[in-house]
């Protein structure tokens, strides 16, 4: 199975049309959003495109595709609007012997862990800024920002396909990976 990771939308329909588009593109199977998908939030400008109600349009038809946590943006009215599950503070993945713990990241973060074993993922979003950083005792991975990238680093997704995470543009160019599990 195929997923394509992403994170802080934050309203942009134009951005949110071309993650779409890259999510057609890849082949994924199934779409994960970690949070912050309608609202920009009191410390972000404004994104390019800003468009919540053409961002509800576009991802609605996708329902069965997608699994998202709550971002520290995202809220019950947002709900209401949306035909899938957004309120979940994470989810879990178990892949091979290792979980992966997806969550935003305004809660859980490399700073505050969940419970997690030797060797687990944490997987968020929230600080928009594309991160694999291996410590003694988990992995910690960030996808980047699809609207709003900071500290330099491109608008971006990650893809995750037989134990193998790719980080990439949002026209395709992968530019970082991290093998969580031996290839088979």
């Amino acid at each position: 199975m195929k997923w394509l990771i992403a994170s802080d939308i934050h309203g942009s329909a134009l951005y949110c049309e071309q993650l779409l588009n890259a999510y057609q593109s890849e082949g994924a199977d199934r779409l994960l959003l970690l949070g912050d998908i309608l609202y920009h939030g009191p410390r972000n400008d404004l994104p390019e495109g800003y468009a919540p109600k053409s961002v509800i349009a576009l991802l609605n038809p996708l329902q069965k595709d997608l699994l998202c946590v709550r971002g520290n943006c995202d809220t019950e009215v947002d709900q209401m609007v949306l035909d899938f599950p957004i309120l979940a503070d994470y989810a879990l993945l178990s892949l091979g012997r290792k979980m992966v713990f997806m969550t935003h990241g305004h809660v859980y973060n490399s700073t505050h862990l969940p419970p997690l074993h030797p060797g687990d993922i944490l997987l968020h979003g929230h600080t928009h800024v594309p991160a694999c950083e291996e410590h003694s005792s988990r992995i910690y991975l960030n996808p980047g920002s699809v609207s709003i990238p900071k500290a330099g680093s491109p608008r971006s997704y990650m893809t995750l396909e037989d134990g193998l995470f790719q980080w990439k543009t949002l026209t395709g160019e992968s530019y970082r990976e991290y093998r969580a599990v031996p290839e088979m």
